[in-house]
């Protein structure tokens, strides 16, 4: 199993093809957009920035 090094360019869609399990941190995070095609594309940073979450400890909390 190939573990995967979480940071804030991380894709999102790369995220949750490779870890599904990690959605229910982002949702509880505050992105209720994971399907969403836009935020595919997106970095877990781009996101943070547009809903406002500290995006170092987002990746803290993906990484745990």
């Amino acid at each position: 199993v190939t573990i995967m090094t979480i940071n804030k360019d991380t894709k999102i869609g790369d995220l949750l093809q490779e870890c599904p399990e990690k959605a229910s941190i982002l949702l509880e995070a505050g992105m209720h957009c994971l399907g969403c095609p836009a935020s595919q594309a997106e970095t877990l940073e781009e996101a943070c920035d547009v809903h406002g979450i500290d995006v170092e400890e987002l990746v803290k909390q993906l990484n745990a």
